[in-house]
């Protein structure tokens, strides 16, 4: 029997079962148990039409195969992703890969393996009750356009939902 012939350098990896266990306990994590590397959730991606290294088939092979330290970094391919849900509204099985990165997104929020710019903007939620912080530049150009101020936000109730201190 011929042994398979492995490219000159290609990295050995081992496959990661707690990975894999720790994304099915992680809400919809679970669902990447069910692919089966179809590629229908690539076909319609807007990142993966405009970015070689996005590729949501890929990222649930990798779950698969517990490429954890690539998946769970602040640099990691996940953050690419656009939240349009194009892949789960494509997948026959129902695997719902945006679900699923954005289960690992917590996971490295949870571990704090998240991109700084994620902390800033959770930050300023919690302060202000919206994603961008309202400058004096901002309420110049709504005025200037025309449009009404930026009502403020009941912070309190958004910490409430959010459950924090």
């Amino acid at each position: 029997m011929n042994k398979p012939k492995v490219k000159p350098g290609a990295k050995k990896h081992t496959l990661n079962f707690l990975f894999r266990e720790k994304l099915n306990n992680t809400a919809e994590g679970f669902r990447h148990n069910y692919c089966y590397q179809c590629g229908a959730c690539v076909a319609d991606c807007p990142t993966a039409m405009y970015s070689n290294d996005f590729n949501p088939r890929l990222i649930i092979l990798k779950t698969l195969l517990g490429f954890e330290d690539e998946l769970i970094r602040p640099d990691s391919v996940i953050w690419n992703c656009t939240n349009c849900y194009t892949c789960s509204e494509r997948c026959p099985q129902e695997v719902r890969p945006i679900d699923v990165i954005i289960a690992m997104k917590n996971i490295c929020v949870d571990e704090n393996k998240a991109p700084e710019l994620i902390r800033k903007v959770s930050d300023t939620v919690l302060v202000d009750g919206i994603t961008t912080k309202v400058t004096s530049l901002t309420e110049r150009r709504r005025k200037e356009l025309g449009l009404a101020p930026v009502k403020s936000y009941p912070v309190d109730e958004v910490n409430k939902i959010l459950e924090v201190d």
